[in-house]
């Protein structure tokens, strides 16, 4: 019998790990064990989402909840530490690039307990983002390497990483895009809630620190969106990072404006939106891959990005908040931007990624 510890604490693992649970649960001779860290603690942000996604009650919840990125991933590296020496598991399985993932991993190479990495080699080759040290650190202490795409492939490969197999096997996310993007059609009514007409309006994603931390930053994407909102409505579902740094700014949004801000809403949901949407403007790594899957046109609020084959397929733009002028103007040409190359969508695999890794761990 293998067992198998996976560990997740923030929303967009909760989604890679459905898919792949799901595959290790129906496979013989597996057991996994599901350690939740709770760094997404709130009922919008954590227990939706294993409702929806049909995720069965974490094994162990260690309640971490938010703090600085060292305290934080301190206490989250003893709870798992503790979990891990009870449960002696035969692989620790990480998804992506938090601090859920980098406790999750030394913990493991702590005890000399393989560590497989899920979205290994994401590059954004920007050592300001917490997700780049997170992702990098993980890749050198795991013992396989599930790489999503080609690029992930060759930067393992030029940073010399031996000790660990690399496995190309697609994105988990594209297999969560499949099985989910069905479901959300039969199952949520947000638009009909929100009196949203279909391409009738942009949806809008920020939380990233790189732009919640920066005054300059948040000012000039939230001044944008609002310039955006007066001719088209823009909707913004606020996670709590940027509800805080919306805050601390004094930014206040207008009710007459059209810059509809809702609370975090559910994984169904969040695919309906999406999929509806006329414009994504986000700098979320998982919603501009979603947007691509889904053939929603898509502005990415940052400097850089680790899916750079989005943007080499001219669907989906990169735009720095360096101004609200900046935001509005750029926001504005891709409404009218033509069709990206969708033929390079196979770039992320055939939706059998899940399938492949479970294979590659057995």
């Amino acid at each position: 019998m293998l067992k198998i510890a996976t560990v997740v604490g923030a929303r967009p693992q909760f989604i890679k790990a459905a898919t792949v649970s799901r595959v290790l649960r129906s496979t013989p001779d597996i057991t996994e064990i599901l350690v939740h860290t709770g760094q997404h603690y709130d009922a919008n942000m954590s227990e939706v989402f294993f409702q929806e996604l049909e995720i069965p009650p974490p094994d162990y919840h260690l309640g971490i909840g938010s703090g600085t990125h060292g305290a934080q991933t301190g206490r989250m590296l003893e709870a798992i530490e503790g979990v891990l020496l009870e449960e002696k598991p035969d692989w620790v399985l990480v998804y992506g690039d938090t601090n859920s993932t980098l406790a999750g991993a030394l913990a493991a190479v702590k005890l000399h307990i393989p560590v497989a990495h899920i979205e290994a080699g994401l590059r954004s080759f920007n050592w300001q983002m917490p997700e780049e040290i997170n992702r990098v650190l993980t890749d050198r202490a795991s013992n396989l390497l599930f790489a999503p795409t080609e690029v992930a492939v060759e930067n393992l490969r030029r940073e010399g990483i031996h000790q660990g197999t690399i496995h190309l096997v697609g994105d988990v996310m594209y297999d969560a895009a499949l099985y989910y993007g069905s479901k959300a059609a039969i199952y949520s009514f947000i638009l009909k809630h929100l009196n949203l007409r279909s391409k009738g309006y942009i949806l809008a994603t920020i939380h990233r620190a790189e732009n919640t931390d920066y005054s300059a930053n948040i000012q000039a994407i939230f001044r944008g969106l609002m310039q955006v909102a007066a001719e088209i409505p823009v909707l913004l579902p606020l996670h709590p990072r940027t509800r805080k740094a919306l805050e601390q700014n004094n930014l206040m949004i207008p009710v007459s404006n059209c810059l509809q801000i809702i609370e975090p809403v559910g994984y169904l949901d969040m695919v309906m939106l999406e999929k509806n949407a006329r414009l994504i403007v986000t700098d979320s790594g998982g919603v501009q891959k979603e947007a691509f899957f889904y053939r929603v046109p898509c502005v990415i609020l940052r400097e850089e990005t680790e899916w750079v084959e989005l943007v080499q397929s001219r669907w989906n733009r990169l735009v720095p908040p360096k101004s609200d002028i900046v935001v509005r103007c750029e926001v504005f040409n891709s409404l009218t931007l033509p069709d990206g190359d969708l033929n390079s969508r196979t770039v992320y695999g055939t939706g059998q990624a899940a399938k492949q890794i479970v294979k590659i761990l057995k």
